[in-house]
């Protein structure tokens, strides 16, 4: 069974960074597309970014791009998303996901997804 443990969120101010982490437990992860979503309050959930096998191909939703990175490590089977410059309105429950997709694009579905791990931007 594949499981997906999310870290790193918590309460930080306007401008301030942090990194997350999902650890991927139960599959071979280097096989699997990686991407991370996340869901505001009373709104539906978004995509945020995804990374493919190899780390090559990235995908970034336009909000974020040029304050997040997304990235891997095949050998600790962990994806990361480090987030700077953070805003009110990325606060969220941020969640990470595999794909089984066989080809990297920005619309692969996604198959095992994790519980989420809450960031709140707030002064």
């Amino acid at each position: 069974q594949v499981q997906l443990v999310e870290s790193g969120g918590d309460a930080v101010m306007p401008g301030d960074s942090l990194r997350l982490s999902c650890l991927v437990a139960g599959g071979t992860f280097l096989r699997y597309p990686m991407g991370w979503f996340r869901q505001a309050p009373g709104k539906e959930r978004e995509f945020v970014a995804s990374i493919s096998r190899n780390g090559v191909t990235i995908y970034y939703q336009d909000s974020v791009k040029g304050r997040f990175t997304i990235s891997r490590n095949n050998a600790r089977n962990t994806v990361y998303l480090q987030m700077n410059e953070l805003k009110p309105e990325d606060t969220a429950v941020y969640t990470c996901a595999a794909s089984t997709a066989w080809v990297m694009s920005k619309d692969i579905e996604y198959t095992y997804w994790g519980q989420g791990t809450q960031v709140t931007v707030s002064s």
